[in-house]
């Protein structure tokens, strides 16, 4: 049955890969069973390596906390010689790599086996996951209709899914949490540069942009992010040393914390009810644990910060964009209209815009520093302001770049959370805890100091513990 292994964490899985109760090749089996039955209706897997995954099988897997179990990675970044990749952009399509990312390394010395990829929209600027390069949206298991979001979609919606218990993502504007709020997941942004971003990168936008994981149990997320923590060589600056490590805070309580609760925008704004209810709810089940739980939000400035954000992307793809072109004229059929739109704005700005952009993220990043220091441990909001947006929202067809981040409808009103801890570096979680009257997933945001990831997974792991979710699944991922 397809469905056997998509009920069970990764950890549960390697455990049985380890016991003996399935085969490696059967896990794979399981895995491309899956892609076959239900990635048609979702469009999440692509680049499928089967060949190379049996290979991998055949040499012998390394012998990992995740031996044996079935992964994939996202198709934006995480380069590797044995796995193609398009980045989401038919400008991309089908690039191969001299060598492999210090982060693949780190992620194939678990033991899990690689077999493909997973869709992310162009430029990975997008709360939706609907690239050209791709044929068509990727949808969420839950409910079709809806996006999974962005841009790690295609691996929210592939775990969501049952295709595999855990695939990689990044967040540079919240990229992991987004898809992880709206398809029922653990998404978990560490402390900027506490995971590798060579070779192929000095640094994601301006140091916002980190790799990350998609997963059902927050106990996968803390051992990947064990097994792959630490600057990879020359990297231009670290995070603060962790104390013992995230396996390690989630076996203890976090202790008692100070929580501020925010069930407005961080600009104060109203959200959706459904969602500001969900965030209450959290509320008096943290209050339940013995937590103290104030109202409260940080006086940053949230305005000067997206707009920053905004500029530094916009600059990035431009840059982007120019070194895959290699003279050729930017034409519709080699980059979508966001992706223009955003390489006309990058051309409008003054050529010392962008370290003034990057003073301002790093002035939010004190702000918010302040914050923390003089008052909670935890800021707990929503991590979108809606549920789940209909597919076509936010596709990629527009060239109004700045209305499409920014504007009154844009990115920015639907995820006005996410990008605010890229901004500032801190690490930030977002739970699978509330559920609108459609059935559809609404993520709780959970933020701490920079460099405070162990308290924070600590937290996540307390909450699941008294609020479990991993029986949670999508209907798709239930049927065999």
């Amino acid at each position: 049955m397809i469905g056997d292994f998509g009920a069970v964490d990764a950890t549960a899985l390697a455990a049985m890969l380890a016991r003996g109760d399935v085969s490696v090749d059967e896990a794979l089996d399981a895995a491309l069973a899956a892609v076959a039955a239900r990635n048609p209706a979702l469009n999440a897997v692509v680049l499928v390596q089967e060949d190379v995954a049996r290979r991998s099988i055949s040499q012998g897997v390394p012998d990992g906390p995740f031996r044996g179990v079935p992964f994939l990675i996202k198709d934006l970044g995480c380069e590797a010689v044995e796995f193609p990749s398009h980045s989401g952009s038919r400008l991309f399509a089908n690039s191969r790599y001299a060598r492999n990312s210090a982060i693949f390394d780190r992620i194939r010395a678990t033991g899990v086996v690689t077999f493909g990829r997973t869709t992310s929209p162009e430029g990975g600027i997008g709360a939706a996951t609907e690239a050209a390069v791709y044929g068509g949206p990727t949808r969420n298991p839950w409910h079709l209709d809806h996006t999974p979001g962005g841009s790690s979609g295609g691996a929210g919606a592939a775990v969501a899914a049952g295709i595999v218990a855990m695939a990689h993502g990044s967040d540079g504007g919240g990229s992991v949490r987004i898809p992880a709020s709206n398809c029922a997941l653990f998404g978990f942004k560490p402390t900027r540069a506490r995971l590798p971003d060579g070779p192929y990168a000095g640094e994601g936008w301006a140091g916002m942009a980190i790799d990350g994981f998609l997963t059902r149990s927050v106990r996968d997320t803390a051992t990947m992010l064990d097994a792959c923590a630490g600057p990879d060589l020359g990297a231009p600056y670290a995070a603060p040393p962790l104390l013992a490590g995230h396996a390690a805070a989630i076996r203890r309580p976090p202790g008692r914390l100070r929580i501020a609760l925010c069930d407005t925008t961080l600009t104060g704004a109203p959200i959706d009810p459904e969602v500001r209810a969900a965030v209450l709810a959290t509320a008096s089940l943290l209050e339940s644990l013995g937590h103290a739980v104030e109202p409260a939000r940080p006086g940053a400035d949230v305005a000067m910060m997206m707009r920053a954000w905004t500029d530094i992307v916009a600059i990035g793809t431009a840059l982007t964009i120019r070194s895959g072109l290699k003279g050729r004229a930017l034409t519709s059929d080699l980059v979508e209209g966001v992706g223009r739109g955003a390489a006309a704005h990058a051309e409008t700005l003054h050529p010392t815009r962008y370290l003034a952009a990057v003073n301002d993220i790093h002035a939010f990043g004190r702000q918010m520093a302040a914050f923390f220091h003089d008052g909670p441990d935890i800021l707990l909001t929503a991590t979108l302001a809606e549920p789940p947006a209909r597919i076509g929202r936010f596709n990629h067809a527009t060239e109004d770049y700045l209305g499409y981040r920014i504007g009154p409808d844009g990115i920015f009103a639907y995820s006005p959370f996410c990008a605010a801890f890229n901004a500032s570096g801190q690490p930030a979680a977002s739970l699978p805890l509330g559920w609108s009257r459609d059935g559809l997933p609404i993520g709780i945001h959970l933020a701490a100091a920079f460099g405070d990831d162990e308290r924070l997974i600590a937290l996540c792991a307390e909450i699941e513990s008294a609020k479990p979710w991993v029986a949670h699944r999508a209907p798709m991922a239930a049927r065999p």
